[in-house]
């Protein structure tokens, strides 16, 4: 089975970046999951990472992941009318080197 990685991008309202932050600092790790990150990539945004054992892994996640998103939906800036507060990609690993 392939590995699986999920990548969502936030808005933050302004001033509430520490929340968001702790939020995310708090979260489980959920079974299968073997790397989670928060990055901020601007001011106010920024990208969360996780990597997962399998899409099956990942998709058992699912209620928690949304869960994690709905408990920090206050926090966020819509990204347009089309997305909504969150960008979220997700697919099967291709290429993974470990760096010493």
């Amino acid at each position: 089975m392939a590995k699986h990685t999920n990548v969502v991008r936030f808005r933050v309202k302004s001033g509430k970046q520490h929340e968001f932050e702790s939020v995310f600092g708090k979260a489980e790790i959920w079974g299968g999951q073997l790397l989670h990150l928060l990055a901020k990539i601007g001011d106010k945004s920024y990208v969360e990472y996780a990597l997962w054992e399998s899409e099956e892994k990942m998709a058992d996640a699912r209620p928690q992941m949304i869960g994690l998103l709905d408990s920090t939906r206050h926090l966020l800036e819509e990204l347009s009318p089309e997305l909504g507060v969150n960008d979220p990609v997700s697919g099967a690993v291709v290429f993974e080197k470990h760096m010493s």
